[in-house]
């Protein structure tokens, strides 16, 4: 059940984002075995699709909290579960505090969860449904970002996998996230560079990086525009004082991996 369940958001998220697919194939046909150290999702904390929600698809197949984040300046709190099987990918699930945010702001979000019925949130295979609401307004996506470009990006995007991430612990030739960040540089991927292209140090456990996101083509109202959609993320874990591989996160480094959904030019 687990691996349909990542084969199936595998799939999605590549067919948005083919640059996923060509990098994963980029590091096989250098014979590197590409395992995945932990997909992510954001949602609104409205309690018909919050954190929790959203959990109960992984919790159903095993999974368990694991650990608790919060994000001040970006208004998320975030949890991540883990599987009691060590090879499962973790799950990184972050929730935006609409209250924190101006009224008109919660208005705008506000009207479209309400524009579709709660049997829409109560869909079990709600992370794999995307957007469930009409087609959205290019004018509001702007007005969104001008207060959070994480909601603006999921007022577009709705319930999918935000990311996939590369384990540089699994790879050989690429044992570093220096030659893994290189080697993606040298094949014209652009890297998030917030707050550095590499975030965290092997003194917190954990070191992290990500593409910038895929820029898609979308039908809004007002006509089809391109926007950002979903990144790649690449994770190097070291050793705790327990000795074992730190298996947590750091919100540090999660915060500036957010920015890579940012809205640029294409």
């Amino acid at each position: 059940m687990q691996q349909q369940l990542f084969n199936e958001l595998w799939k999605g998220y590549t067919a948005q984002n083919p640059s996923a697919q060509a990098i994963h194939d980029l590091f096989s046909n250098e014979g590197e075995l590409v395992i995945n150290d932990h997909v992510a999702f954001r949602t609104f904390d409205d309690p018909r699709m919050n954190i929790h929600v959203l959990a109960k698809k992984f919790l159903k197949a095993g999974y368990e909290y694991a650990g608790e984040y919060k994000f001040d300046d970006k208004h998320l709190n975030a949890v991540h579960l883990e599987h009691p099987s060590e090879e499962a990918p973790r799950v990184f699930i972050s929730e935006l505090i609409l209250s924190e945010f101006s009224e008109e702001f919660q208005k705008i979000i506000k009207n479209r969860l309400n524009s579709v019925g709660n049997a829409y949130y109560s869909d079990p295979d709600l992370i794999h449904k995307g957007s469930v609401w009409s087609k959205p307004s290019y004018e509001t996506y702007q007005r969104l970002r001008e207060e959070s470009e994480y909601a603006a990006w999921l007022y577009v995007h709705g319930f999918r996998v935000n990311h996939f991430t590369v384990s540089i612990n699994a790879l050989k030739k690429f044992d570093t996230i220096e030659k893994v960040n290189q080697f993606l540089k040298d094949n014209g991927y652009p890297m998030n560079t917030s707050g550095g292209e590499i975030k965290g140090s092997p003194e917190v456990y954990l070191q992290q990086s990500s593409t910038l996101s895929d820029i898609i083509k979308v039908k809004f109202e007002e006509g089809t525009y391109d926007i950002p959609a979903c990144f790649y993320e690449f994770a190097i874990r070291y050793p705790d004082e327990s000795g074992n591989l730190f298996s947590g996160f750091i919100a540090a480094n999660a915060n500036k991996i957010f920015d890579s959904t940012n809205y640029r030019e294409a």
